[in-house]
């Protein structure tokens, strides 16, 4: 990869100016944090809309809209953190928690390979339990017997603690940072996905991500990741406790962070931040959840400033003490604000290939519609996923529903792999949504729930294998 300058900012300009915005459409300008902000509270949806998808354009070009067929393996769901919007986790002496064993790894991917798979995404909880030789004996195994299958796998708070854990050398976070993951490399990781971003503003965080790392670990340890040549994702759930300029933080910091590593690695083969993928919070079975949406008490003001917002700053410095209810109220986040916030990340993140639209948490109509919203990836058609299920979403799409839904659009899909190079572009009879017969067959499922037996919750050992898709 080579180095990439940034375009120059403009901080006295209008970003509702047309002109403007034809110059961050092409590249030519970038938006300041206070250029989103204005954006995100001032612009009509259906404008920003139409902005976000000409940006979309400019980078993606004009017909194919891509996702990946992988598979979501959650190895454990012990954990040390305590998040409170996390249905997921055990702590390890409940009668649902679980670690798998590999043998059973490896027939889960095993399955994914037998119908076309080509990437895992393997997260899991933070299990004490677990040495670091147990990873490495994974990675290894899965490299040996399946060698063609990428690992997109360990999130940066399950990286920050094997550090905790394992204690490796090094008298800075960066040098054990580097001894592990040059361990994991070795072993056969690939990429690290972008899971655990949530939002980083420290008041934020520090109410809804118990024991999970603080924004600068994150970040850090994606730049060592950078550093040794692995690409990686970055996420933000939003629609909780926090203000709209905390979102527009944690954009900002994805970015400036990308420009360190591209301009720093980008010309010694380094890996950098390829895509951006944001969801609202989902409420269902978490503690978050319990708490009151804003204007569900009658000594809540409307009219007033919502308490996420009166603590947000731009520069993710707010004062928790700035509202006595921050923290304490929940703002949900619905189809337009989702699709409001997506559009600003493709114009703010300028840096960033992939804008991937959430459908899982927001329903496949959504998803579509997200795709004239500035994203260009519908994210994965999956064997099975626990993490936002346990919080009550059950969207299931398969391949044929996947692929309708990206042409309804008025795209041709196209299967993609991590490095979103293109693998299949369905544009003939063979597609799979052109092969569907009887449509009342495609109708959606739940998704995969993890059990004791290791088949869906609900559906028998020898039912039928069913794609299903997730953004992520």
């Amino acid at each position: 990869m080579i180095a990439w300058t940034p375009a120059q900012c403009l901080p006295d300009a209008n970003p509702l100016d047309e002109g403007f915005l034809r110059g961050v459409v092409n590249g030519e300008v970038r938006l300041t944090p206070e250029q989103t902000l204005r954006i995100y509270n001032e612009m009509p949806i259906q404008e920003l809309g139409r902005w976000a998808d000409a940006r979309c354009r400019a980078i993606h070009g004009d017909q194919l809209r891509t996702y990946v067929i992988d598979r979501n393996i959650n190895y454990t769901n012990i954990c040390t953190a305590k998040c409170t919007f996390c249905a997921f986790r055990r702590d390890g002496d409940e009668e649902d928690a679980y670690t798998l064993e590999v043998d059973d790894i490896l027939g889960k991917i095993k399955e994914l390979v037998d119908i076309g798979g080509t990437q895992i995404l393997m997260q899991g909880g933070m299990n004490p339990e677990l040495p670091l030789s147990w990873y490495e004996n994974l990675l290894g195994t899965i490299r040996e017997q399946f060698p063609s299958v990428h690992v997109h796998a360990f999130s940066p708070p399950e990286i920050i603690e094997f550090i905790d854990f394992f204690d490796p050398p090094g008298a800075t976070l960066e040098e054990q940072l580097r001894w592990v993951l040059k361990r994991l490399k070795a072993a056969g990781l690939h990429t690290v996905p972008g899971g655990g971003g949530e939002i980083f503003a420290d008041p934020v965080r520090r109410k809804i991500g118990l024991g999970k790392c603080h924004a600068e670990a994150w970040l850090t340890t994606m730049r060592v990741a950078h550093e040794l040549g692995m690409n990686t994702s970055a996420t933000m759930m939003f629609g909780h406790i926090e203000g709209i300029a905390d979102r527009v933080h944690h954009m900002e910091l994805v970015r400036s962070w990308q420009d360190r590593s591209v301009a720093d690695f980008g010309a010694d083969g380094g890996g950098r931040t390829m895509a951006f993928i944001s969801w609202p919070f989902q409420r269902e079975n978490t503690p978050l959840g319990r708490c009151r949406e804003w204007g569900d008490h009658d000594n809540d003001d409307l009219d007033g400033v919502f308490p996420g917002d009166a603590v947000a700053q731009l520069d993710g410095k707010g004062d928790h003490k700035a509202h006595p209810e921050f923290g304490r109220r929940v703002r949900m986040s619905g189809a337009s604000d989702y699709l409001r916030t997506q559009a600003v990340s493709r114009l703010h993140l300028d840096n960033i290939h992939s804008i991937g639209a959430s459908w899982v948490t927001m329903g496949p109509h959504i998803g579509q519609v997200a795709l004239a919203w500035g994203a260009n990836d519908m994210g994965s058609v999956m064997m099975e996923e626990n993490v936002v299920s346990a919080a009550g979403t059950t969207y299931c799409l398969d391949e044929p529903i996947l692929c309708h839904l990206i042409r309804g659009a008025g795209f041709t899909p196209a299967q993609r792999d991590n490095a979103y190079g293109i693998l299949k572009v369905h544009d003939g009879a063979d597609a799979p949504d052109h092969s569907v017969k009887d449509w009342s067959t495609q109708r959606a499922r739940r998704l995969h729930v993890q059990t004791e037996s290791g088949c869906a919750s609900g559906e028998s050992e020898d039912a039928p294998i069913n794609l299903t898709v997730q953004g992520k």
